[in-house]
């Protein structure tokens, strides 16, 4: 276990300590359940999928047919 430190308002700690002694249980079980219970009830949502960078270098140009011509011209 690890060791915190917690900072109530003044009258939520007067209740927690009232709600404590009438459970007969001390106030960092009564914290620690609470804690598990809202974990338990909303557990924490996924991390979402990383995204790579992607480059899209535009459409094509010229058709594999006509790629000779364009680079040499008309010697063929």
């Amino acid at each position: 276990m690890q060791k915190i430190q917690i900072l109530f308002p003044d009258p939520v700690m007067r209740k927690l300590k009232e709600f404590a002694a009438t459970e007969d249980r001390p106030i960092s079980e009564i914290v620690r359940r609470a804690v598990e219970r809202v974990l338990q009830q909303s557990p924490l949502p996924s991390a979402p999928a990383k995204k790579f960078p992607v480059f899209h270098g535009g459409g094509v140009r010229i058709s594999a047919a006509n790629m000779k011509q364009a680079i040499y011209g008309d010697d063929e």
